[in-house]
């Protein structure tokens, strides 16, 4: 039975939903809340997330933190891989904790008696470890976590402890892409841990972004970062393809809300995409015209940039990898366009940010903020007094 402050709350949000599309924040005092509101608060939800020292993570985890949400977060390696989202949180607010995705039990300890598991795990290059052998040349390649056990495997058993552990809510993140036929085996993996994931927890709450840009993005600094490194860069079949990007801090905004009443959103999904859709050609050209930078843009066969990509998939952190190639040789869009997701039933609605009270951020205002350092002499050489 929902106590008065839950049923209240409840009422405004149908009420928002039927009139407006405005959801009340956390970081709003609550009659009875622990705290003066916010930061230094207690929301009276723990909340454990999974890939939290990923690129949308660090943007969770401070929406998390602001709100006053004790956290659980885990990682696979030593304490420096998650140190910088200790500011995040108020002290105490927040536990660290070691897990392996191979380890059912650790994922448990995890999970603990959190009310809401978020899952933003996901991984678009398999790990690769060199290991000894007997002949020459006494070395060889050998995946020690693919892309299918990350974007798959892993999910699902999140997914069945979720069901297990008997917690109230699971938001899984998934993509887009999501597609079984791409030629893509990111896009074709995360559909099957989308289905996998609804198939242990059928209520489950699927978020499915666009491609996300920001300041640690591998998207528009990825443009940047090509110009640095070689003089051509390829545009995959010419760069036709279209994308429509979203900020990462909107998508974790989404989901901060999400968490605000999860129960609203069991069983639904949430589509987070950009204002605009661009084709890669037109965001090389846009990305350049912000750094200054002059590569050559070649427009290259999607089977001839697999060469090269062929190449640069053993560095540690890979700029390109052949699925990656496949994966932008294709469109990355969300499923409806604006006026069709307007015009859908309620009763199987999918939500996208608007419904959320958001409007989608557009990519001119942020992307300045972070290419401006690919600049020779950064921004200062465009200001009066500096030459």
């Amino acid at each position: 039975m929902l106590s008065a402050l839950q049923a209240t709350r409840r009422t405004t949000i149908t009420r928002a939903f039927s009139t407006g599309p405005v959801l009340p924040r956390i970081t709003e005092r609550r009659p009875e809340e622990t705290g003066r509101g916010g930061r230094a608060s207690d929301a009276g939800v723990k909340v454990c997330v999974f890939g939290a020292t990923g690129f949308l993570g660090r943007y969770v985890t401070s929406g998390l933190g602001t709100n006053g949400t004790m956290t659980y977060i885990g990682s696979r390696t030593d304490e420096f891989a998650y140190r910088h989202l200790r500011p995040h949180f108020e002290l105490g607010r927040a536990k660290f904790q070691f897990y392996s995705s191979r380890d059912r039990q650790s994922m448990a300890d995890l999970i603990a008696d959190a009310d809401i598991v978020i899952n933003l795990i996901g991984k678009y290059y398999d790990t690769k470890k060199l290991e000894d052998t007997d002949k020459f040349p006494y070395l060889n390649y050998t995946i020690s976590t693919s892309v299918h056990e990350a974007n798959v495997k892993v999910p699902a058993t999140i997914a069945e402890l979720c069901k297990e552990m008997q917690v109230d809510n699971l938001i899984h993140v998934s993509s887009a892409a999501a597609n079984p036929d791409s030629s893509s085996e990111w896009a074709r993996t995360k559909f099957e841990g989308e289905q996998e994931v609804l198939k242990a927890y059928p209520w489950a709450t699927i978020v499915r972004p666009t491609q996300m840009f920001g300041h640690e993005d591998k998207f528009l600094n990825w443009f940047a970062n090509m110009a640095e490194r070689f003089p051509v860069v390829p545009l995959i079949d010419g760069g036709h393809a279209l994308t429509q990007p979203v900020w990462v801090d909107d998508v974790a905004k989404t989901i901060n809300r999400i968490v605000d009443d999860p129960e609203m959103f069991e069983g639904r999904r949430v589509d987070c995409f950009g204002p605009q859709d661009y084709s890669y050609a037109e965001l090389a050209k846009f990305v350049y015209d912000i750094t200054g930078q002059e590569p050559t843009l070649s427009e290259v066969p999607n089977q001839v940039v697999k060469y090269g990509a062929n190449v640069l998939q053993y560095e540690g952190n890979p700029m390109l990898t052949p699925d990656l190639v496949d994966l932008w040789s294709e469109d990355y869009l969300p499923e409806m366009t604006a006026e069709g997701y307007e015009a859908q039933a309620h009763k199987n609605k999918v939500y996208t940010m608007k419904d959320f009270g958001m409007e989608s951020t557009p990519i001119e205002k942020i992307a300045f903020k972070y290419l401006h350092r690919f600049r020779t002499g950064g921004h200062f050489l465009l200001a009066q007094g500096y030459h």
